[in-house]
């Protein structure tokens, strides 16, 4: 019977205020000690990663107009929700859930350039939390096409392609990566 290696992603959309979180940094590959969870023994995953696009917004009103707005948008992995089987892991595998984070990042510059199009308005806090919810999806749906593509990892010639692709795809994006 042909053994498969499973990696699961988590996505989240807000993180609780005092939780744990690495903020997206290109000098800065995940470990495995990154992946502080307990591991699920029933699961068929060898690894879990857990990231998300953080994002808020204020808003400067004068009277009942607003006149101007700004944003934070970043990518976080959540240590104490990912998780990793020892036993089972090994570099490429690793390289497979850092690749997770990445496309997270990805979906944030994503993001902040579909902002940085936006012109203020008196629907601007609708604009923002629809483009929010947009790019949410999107990022689920690239998450899971990535996970199908690779094999979860198995497909080396796929899981490169993806690679390649996301690399190229932040390079364009670069002008709209983190400034923290």
């Amino acid at each position: 019977m042909k053994n498969i290696i499973l990696c699961l992603f988590v996505f989240f959309i807000g993180s609780k205020p005092n939780e744990e979180t690495l903020n997206w940094d290109a000098d800065k590959k995940l470990t495995w000690e990154d992946f502080k969870a307990t591991p699920n023994n029933n699961s068929d995953a060898v690894a879990l990663t857990a990231s998300g696009i953080t994002f808020g917004y204020s808003v400067q009103t004068s009277g009942k107009h607003i006149i101007e707005f700004s944003t934070i948008v970043e990518a976080h992995f959540y240590p104490n929700k990912s998780w990793y089987k020892e036993d089972q892991s090994n570099i490429h595998i690793l390289e497979h859930e850092q690749l997770h984070f990445d496309i997270t990042e990805l979906y944030a510059r994503k993001f902040r350039e579909q902002i940085s199009e936006l012109q203020v308005n008196q629907n601007i806090k609708k604009q923002l939390n629809k483009l929010h919810e947009d790019i949410n999806a999107e990022l689920s749906t690239a998450q899971h096409k990535y996970d199908k593509e690779t094999q979860h990892s198995i497909d080396a010639d796929q899981q490169k392609r993806w690679s390649n692709y996301v690399e190229k795809e932040l390079a364009k994006l670069d002008i709209y990566k983190s400034s923290l």
